[in-house]
């Protein structure tokens, strides 16, 4: 197993990083909590889980040790492979995922694209005994609280296209990424620059980062 990876970054995309190791490039996915941290030319130290399969050799890496912990017990879940998992950590930070699987909390795990009533309420049964508890207070239990709040409305304004094919691709529609990325963006419509320049891959790990905090609450 490849447990980490400590290298140059080369390039940085929407769903990963290519780090030199010793004159190779290695591929990393990851998620936009751990991109917003990197920039191209930097030194990085990812932890690294390695998803082998019969046609595949996949590299996932983390910032910190603990996500990718998370990132592995979550494989744990039937039904829940390393791309589900890497989209539950692109939404939910592991102190964030304690909080909802201690409290029963099947709206929040909910919102993690892929995952159903039925998944949520796996999640809850595979997991509470697994991913350890969480460090702060956590609100009681209480099954079927709340309803996921409405989509907000549409932008006017159009939104980055690389980040919202990034959003669809953790499972959102194009609408709910469309309408977050115009949501998270919108202030910035005004300023300096806005719709023109260069679009640099460390603004758009900012973006889907914060795009996805957006979803997240809704």
């Amino acid at each position: 197993m490849i447990a980490s990876v400590r290298g140059t970054v080369l390039s940085l995309r929407l769903d990963g990083v290519v780090v030199e190791v010793g004159g190779v490039g290695m591929l990393v996915h990851t998620t936009p909590r751990t991109l917003a941290d990197l920039r191209r030319g930097a030194e990085a130290l990812l932890h690294t889980s390695l998803v082998v399969r019969e046609d595949s050799l996949t590299l996932f890496g983390f910032a910190e040790a603990d996500e990718r912990e998370v990132f592995e017990v979550l494989q744990s879940v039937t039904g829940v492979g390393p791309r589900l998992a890497l989209a539950v950590l692109a939404v939910h930070s592991p102190e964030e995922l304690r909080v909802a699987v201690a409290a029963e909390d099947l709206v929040a795990l909910k919102r993690v694209p892929g995952i159903g009533q039925k998944g949520a309420q796996r999640m809850v049964l595979d997991l509470a005994d697994r991913i350890g508890a969480p460090s702060g207070e956590v609100p009681a239990p209480r099954p079927g609280r709340g309803a996921a709040a409405a989509p907000a409305p549409a932008a006017a304004r159009p939104a980055p296209s690389p980040v919202v094919e990034a959003l669809v691709g953790f499972g959102f529609s194009a609408k709910q990424a469309e309408d977050a990325v115009a949501a998270v963006t919108a202030p910035a419509a005004d300023g300096p620059g806005a719709g023109g320049g260069a679009e640099d891959a460390g603004d758009l790990a900012g973006t889907l980062r914060a795009a996805l905090r957006h979803l997240g609450r809704h």
